[in-house]
């Protein structure tokens, strides 16, 4: 008999490794992998190029009323076999990665507006279960009855560092301060903002990831799906 499909929620701070490990259990599981993150970036940067937000100011009503013009969607690269953003047809995958993105994705993602947008989205990516998605209110907001849901958390200077070396090793001139005054900043903002804060569930497993190799950490979510999986 085939095992039971469930939903896997990840939330946590921003740069705690949540795609990675996502990407990795999605992968062991045969299951599909979804970035919400990516989808915030993706409305980050069509506010950018728009000229709606920067340094200095952030037109709301502006993005809200071209929200109907972002068409997002998920392509399998077959380069890497993972699940790539598209914003209007054209592949931004790269392009929203980087810390010019970064800066502005948590005030964007705190309006109410894109949230309701994204959330619709996501959730009907879920109806089919057999899905790992991470984000900031997955295991609260968009799966609440999410079979397995965890929330990843470390120090800010731990994070820091791991995005810094990140985006160095990628190319991008940054450093090591600015990376860990965007870190806190973002952690303010999530975790602040009214519409669906950051927060842990209930019932959701805590990995603190602080002290913990990638193959560790992965080791010990795998486990925890497998267990969960046959308690299905």
């Amino acid at each position: 008999m085939e095992a039971k499909k469930i939903i896997v929620a990840i939330d946590g701070h921003s740069s705690t490794g949540k795609s990675t490990v996502a990407k990795q259990l999605a992968k062991a599981l045969g299951y599909i992998y979804v970035d919400t993150g990516a989808m915030y970036r993706a409305v980050s940067l069509y506010a950018m190029r728009a000229g709606f937000i920067d340094e200095s100011h952030f037109d709301t009503e502006a993005l809200e009323n071209d929200l109907s013009k972002i068409n997002l969607k998920f392509e399998i690269s077959p380069k890497t076999g993972l699940a790539e953003v598209l914003l209007n047809g054209e592949n931004i995958e790269q392009e929203i990665r980087t810390l010019a993105v970064s800066r502005h994705v948590s005030k964007i993602a705190a309006v109410s507006s894109v949230r309701r947008k994204l959330v619709e989205q996501q959730q009907k990516m879920g109806v089919d279960k057999g899905i790992v998605m991470d984000g900031r209110d997955i295991g609260t907001v968009v799966f609440p009855k999410a079979e397995l849901k965890l929330f990843m958390t470390a120090t800010a200077k731990d994070r820091a560092e791991r995005r810094f070396i990140e985006l160095s090793d990628r190319g991008e001139d940054v450093t090591y301060e600015d990376v860990l005054k965007n870190v806190v900043n973002r952690d303010h903002i999530d975790s602040t903002r009214k519409d669906s804060p950051l927060r842990k569930a209930g019932d959701a497993i805590k990995i603190d990831n602080s002290n913990l190799t990638l193959e560790e950490q992965f080791d010990q979510i795998l486990q925890l799906a497998k267990i969960t999986i046959k308690k299905s």
